[in-house]
């Protein structure tokens, strides 16, 4: 069989898969043409006006007290927070600067979950389940300003300023569209690092395919200049860099990851921008969003892409008695430094992002090989486990002996008692349980996997689904300030946002579906 005979006939398992697939961009509408019809819209001003009632836990919350609630926090964000369309990751309360992790400014916007793409996400899920259009016209907005601060080279940076003195200094995608190819000195480095691009290219995806939705040609644009970008970006091997400027080089070999007759004991302070990097899950969000649009569009070229990174994740396990992943990989697939305390090394964290990742393209092709490759990754997890109960994020190659920096040095050693406290080195036991239940995972088929994730098919089981997030709601609106904002350490909080109104939405969604007849 070859590839192309491979790729279509896995179409019925992904009909399948593209039914039940339960993530968290998943798109349901009421059926027929036009918007839901809310029974509750009447009543909101009142609700409004006379405050919040005291929820009791053991009682269903009022939709319409949700809606208000939502209604609330949306409109404040939109009218009062964003930046053209766009959000930033925190605000000041008083002054209303705002934060990205890295800067701070009234003009400025964040690409870098939590921020526009996230919040935008939101606001387009409310809109599919609620229908009201202060939650479109949100979306919109952050859709407007990603398609605004897009690069030359398709993706995006951690954050925007609507500024001339930074805009100058970057080459974007309207200035291709003028006729203005030549960056210059101006920088056009899109970033995959921390879900950047990809959370732009996700809420993008679920914006531009959204019902009832019409969006704009330049939003439009964006998003298929992002994902032609995106692909072309993929290294012959599967993998992907962690920043790009412009398609892969075609002469990166492929080759099978190995352990280097040495390395580097201090941190050479090299550029590891592009070394293919499975750190924050850079890998995952890619295959996500990459099965996510090919459950949308249907087009072969999104699958075969996916299929390639699942590959890669073949090439890049490491030889016995490692059959796991590093952070990092340079051309020739040997495991290398990235920052100064991420040193070439197995990593548990990195290789339990790599076996959930597995799971996601072996659910879809039903390939043998994906499922194998993960179950040996995550053995070598459970065989590594510290006396202590926990792990180490990173092992030393070979030897599997744990590895740490000392702080302020960061010198590499093999004691835990001088660590640096603004980095995971160490894992608690939770990692062992989510092994247990992702190999629990893989003795099912990829149908019955697959089932795990589906949403509730009857009337019942939404109900129940409805009172497990009653706390939750309760706790939303109880947080929430009298203005329609939630605050973490003293600052208006983006994070929140996203987490209270998904909540609420969930909820609405649940309350709805179950009085829907079987």
């Amino acid at each position: 069989m070859n590839f192309e005979q491979g790729i279509l006939s896995l179409e019925v398992l992904l009909r399948m898969r593209s039914v039940i697939r339960n993530s968290l961009f998943e798109i349901r509408h009421s059926t027929g043409s036009g918007h839901r019809l809310n029974p509750v819209k009447w009543i909101l001003p009142a609700i409004l006006f006379l405050g919040w009632p005291t929820l009791n836990a053991d009682d269903f919350p009022d939709e319409a007290e949700i809606l208000a609630a939502m209604t609330k926090a949306a409109t404040f964000h939109h009218e009062q927070l964003s930046m053209n369309g766009g959000y930033a990751s925190s605000w000041d309360e008083e002054t209303g600067i705002g934060y990205s992790e890295h800067r701070e400014s009234k003009s400025l916007i964040s690409i870098q979950p939590h921020g526009t793409t996230t919040i935008g996400l939101r606001m387009l899920r409310a809109y599919q389940v609620t229908g009201e259009t202060v939650f479109l016209d949100a979306a919109e907005g952050a859709a407007v300003a990603l398609a605004t601060s897009q690069l030359s080279s398709g993706g995006w940076e951690a954050d925007y300023e609507f500024d001339p003195e930074f805009t100058s200094k970057r080459h974007w995608r309207t200035d291709l569209e003028r006729g203005d190819t030549d960056p210059g000195k101006r920088k056009a480095v899109s970033t995959l690092d921390d879900h950047k691009t990809t959370s732009a290219l996700q809420f993008l995806l679920e914006f531009v395919h959204a019902e009832e939705v019409a969006p704009s040609d330049e939003v439009a644009r964006a998003l298929e200049f992002g994902i032609d970008a995106l692909l072309g970006s993929q290294f012959p091997n599967g993998g992907w860099p962690q920043r790009f400027t412009g398609p892969a080089d075609p002469n990166v070999p492929v080759a099978k990851a190995g352990i280097p007759d040495d390395w580097p004991r201090e941190w050479p302070r090299e550029d590891y921008g592009n070394f293919v990097t499975l750190n924050d899950g850079n890998l995952a969000h890619i295959m996500r969003f990459l099965l996510r649009a090919h459950e949308l569009t249907g087009e072969a070229r999104f699958l075969k892409a996916a299929v390639r990174l699942g590959d890669f994740f073949l090439l890049a396990q490491l030889p016995e008695p490692q059959p796991a992943w590093a952070q990092q990989y340079d051309e020739q697939m040997h495991p290398v430094w990235a920052r100064k305390f991420e040193p070439p090394a197995v990593s548990s964290v990195e290789s339990y992002s790599a076996a959930e990742t597995l799971l996601l393209i072996w659910q879809s092709t039903a390939e043998e090989k994906y499922r194998l490759t993960a179950l040996a990754g995550l053995e070598w997890i459970q065989n590594s486990q510290l006396p202590d109960g926990s792990w180490a994020r990173f092992y030393e190659l070979e030897t599997n002996q744990p590895l740490y920096c000392e702080a302020d040095t960061y010198e590499l050693t093999y004691k835990d008692d001088n660590l640096p406290t603004h980095y995971g080195f160490k894992v608690d036991d939770g990692l062992g349980r989510k092994v247990e239940r992702l190999i629990e995972r893989f003795q099912l088929t990829p149908e019955e996997s697959l089932q795990k994730e589906a949403l509730p098919q009857w009337a019942a089981t939404w109900e129940k689904r409805a009172k497990g997030l009653r706390g939750k709601v309760r706790q939303a609106i109880e947080s929430m300030e009298n203005e329609g904002y939630w605050m973490d350490d003293g600052k208006i909080d983006a994070g929140l946002f996203v987490k209270h109104v998904g909540v609420m939405t969930d909820y609405l969604e649940a309350m709805q579906e179950s009085r829907k007849p079987d």
